[in-house]
């Protein structure tokens, strides 16, 4: 597992208990000191609930942002017992910030899309720090078509800050590559199954993040726009990153509320990043259980009911409110309007 130097600033209680700790393990062996050490890891355990169980919607964006954080070759090492990536989208080129492959999940062969950020800099900067360019769309598309081709499942893993902003981007279509990668699986006669692993910025993961099973990592966040951006538009200034954090409302308890995601994968004490192996264990058992149950569905069912279940975002009411009339009153105004609208919505 990786590591690195990075402590989140609301970590700090415990990282000073885990150096009491370490140092009282390199302590003479006494009965007393191994009494300690064993109420210290007990303390510790309920200090680093306590901490992450009352994390504010920017502290939640700290621990999605982990460099630690598994991210989508983890999973791939972790969860599957095969995987084969398939590379290009066969116009422009192979976008490595988007991976895909066959994989083997117990008795189900799937087809695996997920964006990849990168550890060191190098990688990150091969893979765009996980933000895609159209052709990463693209191959996401023809791959999905192809598992469709062959009546297999569909997972995503949804990681990434945004689409890849650059003119290059923009000049090969990525709005367009994005909106035909919705589209296509929306329509798509095969289950799917999307989970977001760390960040789920902007149209950069909901383009593969349409689904029949849409779930969210515990301390992960998923969101139209980062608190970066939005900040930078309503306030004109960055440093207001927290406030629009709270306003978004993007963390996993607010959008299993809205209804937006359909689950909420429990992560390990203290986060995916402390403990990869028992993070991916949830996820394939996850993974697993909706695999069975989708695939037992009709397909024409199932995309009926995916396609009713993006189509109630955001639907809203309309009601007729006639004026009132006063009884003394003679006659009413001519200028007064005789009905009012109001919008009320339903999410």
């Amino acid at each position: 597992m990786p590591s690195s130097d990075q402590h989140l600033s609301f970590e700090k209680p415990i990282f000073e208990m885990e150096a009491r700790l370490e140092s009282l393990r390199q302590s003479a062996n006494t009965p007393e000191i191994r009494d300690e050490i064993q109420r210290l890891r007990h303390g510790l355990v309920e200090l680093t609930r306590k901490i992450y169980a009352g994390l504010s919607a920017w502290e939640t964006v700290e621990v999605a942002r982990h460099p630690d954080r598994p991210q989508t070759v983890d999973y791939l090492d972790l969860v599957f017992d095969e995987f084969v990536e398939l590379h290009g989208d066969k116009t422009f080129g192979d976008d490595r910030a988007i991976r895909t492959g066959w994989a083997k999940l117990d008795e189900f062969k799937v087809m695996v899309v997920g964006h990849q950020k990168g550890r060191d800099l190098k990688e990150r900067r091969l893979c765009n720090f996980g933000c895609a360019h159209p052709e990463g769309y693209r191959k996401a598309i023809a791959k999905m078509k192809m598992a469709a081709k062959f009546g297999m499942p569909i997972v995503c893993f949804v990681d990434t800050p945004g689409a890849y902003p650059g003119v290059a981007s923009e000049e090969r279509g990525v709005a367009q590559a994005i909106a035909d990668a919705m589209f296509t699986a929306s329509t798509l006669r095969a289950p799917i199954v999307c989970v977001v692993i760390g960040e789920g910025g902007s149209g950069g993961a909901i383009g593969i993040c349409v689904g029949d099973r849409i779930a969210m990592l515990e301390f992960s966040y998923y969101s139209v726009i980062s608190p970066e951006g939005c900040a930078g538009i309503l306030w004109k200034s960055s440093d207001y990153k927290d406030a629009a954090a709270e306003a978004l409302r993007f963390t996993s308890k607010d959008l299993l509320q809205f209804g937006v995601v359909d689950d909420v994968i429990e992560e390990p004490v203290g986060g995916a990043h402390r403990d990869h192996r028992l993070m991916a264990l949830r996820v394939k058992q996850y993974l697993r259980a909706q695999l069975r149950e989708l695939t037992k569905i009709p397909i024409d069912e199932l995309v009926e009911r995916r396609y009713q279940r993006f189509r109630k975002f955001g639907v809203f009411e309309t009601e007729a409110l006639e004026s009132t009339e006063s009884d003394s009153a003679g006659s009413s105004t001519p200028d007064a309007p005789e009905s009012a609208s109001r919008q009320t919505s339903e999410t």
